[in-house]
């Protein structure tokens, strides 16, 4: 009789795990797929760090999936599909083109998933979309900082990931109104610009090229994605322009120190990634167990501790400038 007890209380103690999981709100077996735009280049290697550091901390299982080395919306959309099919518990989602995404992420929420978007602020079929900032505030900054490289003169341009991301739009909106209302003795030289062929560096090498010959007198750059500065800087040194061509945006220190030290990029502008990676599985694992997600709540992830909730968007407090003065404290 004894050696049934013990049996049926293993066995109980089994299910439960099964049902809920045993630690941390229960997430032992939930499972979470990550899509971001891409995976294998610098930038996504580093959030699955995060994704990492959350399921060693609460048992989950996370696991990333996507096309390599260059965003492309139809096989993101393919993807997403395969998690369906899948049965993952969440999807978080970083969308190339937010709303070419929306119907696979309705029928995502359709089939019982929870749906974490990432760089997508105002998509609709996501339970919450969680931004490291106020993106508006980001882009006037970026602003802030190639007008002082700039000494406030001269024509800039703005190339973006692609023309269709979410957060590249908001933050070249906000960047060119900044312009317009602090930097009047500065003028954009062509409308914003998407590298020929895809956001890698290689394309964006090939754009900046194009653009300094027709735009000879530039005098700065704004790349958004993190594979973009390094194309730029890359063309500016090529073109012996280095010191008299602004280099700034959006990217990791891993990406751009060999032009940092060089002195063709002095200042970039990042939110970890993996911070953003291991937030967003927090919150998807709050949603499925059914708690409230409200204002100031702590996401237990740097940057993410006092978050804002504005409808179905968060907002942290994660951005961060590095320099060649400090870009060892951001080593990745």
């Amino acid at each position: 009789m004894k050696k049934f007890t013990t049996f049926m209380l293993v066995l109980l103690t089994s299910l439960a795990l099964f049902a809920g999981g045993a630690s941390e709100g229960g997430s032992d077996q939930i499972v979470i797929a990550n899509a971001p735009k891409c995976i294998g280049i610098a930038w996504w290697d580093r959030m699955a760090v995060g994704n990492d550091a959350f399921a060693e901390r609460t048992g989950a299982e996370v696991y990333q999936v996507g096309n390599a080395g260059v965003a492309d919306t139809a096989v993101q959309v393919q993807t997403i599909e395969d998690i369906i099919a899948s049965g993952a518990d969440a999807i978080n989602v970083i969308p190339s083109d937010p709303a070419a995404l929306e119907p696979v992420l309705k029928k995502a929420r359709e089939n019982g998933i929870v749906v974490i978007s990432h760089e997508a602020e105002g998509m609709e079929n996501v339970d919450y979309d969680i931004e490291a900032f106020i993106n508006a505030e980001y882009g006037a900054h970026v602003m802030d900082n190639l007008a002082a490289e700039m000494n406030y003169e001269g024509g800039y341009a703005i190339i973006m990931g692609a023309l269709t991301m979410a957060s590249h739009q908001q933050w070249t909106e906000a960047a060119i109104a900044r312009q317009q209302e602090m930097y009047p003795d500065m003028y954009l030289v062509c409308d914003p610009l998407e590298p020929m062929g895809g956001g890698s560096i290689e394309n964006t090498y090939s754009t900046t090229k194009e653009l300094l010959a027709t735009y000879p007198e530039i005098k700065g750059i704004i790349g958004w994605d993190m594979l973009n500065p390094p194309g730029i800087a890359r063309a500016v040194e090529e073109a012996n322009k280095a010191g008299q061509i602004a280099v700034t945006g959006t990217c990791l220190v891993s990406s751009a120190r060999d032009y940092m030290e060089s002195g063709t990029i002095k200042t970039i502008s990042f939110w970890d990634p993996a911070a953003a990676g291991e937030a967003m599985c927090e919150l998807a694992v709050k949603v499925i167990n059914g708690e409230e997600i409200v204002d100031g709540m702590d996401l237990g992830v740097e940057g993410y501790e006092s978050i804002s909730v504005v409808g179905n968007t968060i907002y942290g407090s994660a951005w961060v400038d590095a320099t060649v003065e400090n870009m060892d404290q951001y080593n990745f």
